[in-house]
């Protein structure tokens, strides 16, 4: 009987910024990105690198990244309900969030 071992690969990164082992044509790309988002005045740029083995069309990888940007929107959401939750009790009840409470 012969034994079948599926073997895949995928590495994933995602960078802000240029790295220190760029060469001329990143820092120069990183450059233009920076320009852009100067110019839109709000938003951040990210670079995703992947390589994922066997092989996955580039519709797969959109639906990908689509689901995990979805997930994040749903993170901040979160996060900014909490803030907001947070930032109404701070002015409704100072007291509870003094470092030092009087007694």
């Amino acid at each position: 009987m012969r034994v079948y071992k599926p073997e895949w690969r995928c590495t994933f990164s995602v960078n802000e910024g240029t790295e220190e082992t760029s060469g001329w044509r990143g820092r120069f790309a990183w450059f233009i990105r920076s320009l852009a988002d100067k110019l839109d005045g709000s938003g951040r740029t990210i670079k995703i690198d992947y390589d994922v083995t066997p092989h996955l069309s580039r519709e797969d990888v959109d639906t990908c990244l689509g689901k995990g940007f979805a997930v994040t929107h749903s993170l901040l959401t979160q996060l900014a309900h909490q803030a907001a939750c947070e930032d109404v009790m701070r002015e409704a009840k100072a007291e509870l969030f003094e470092e030092h409470p009087q007694r």
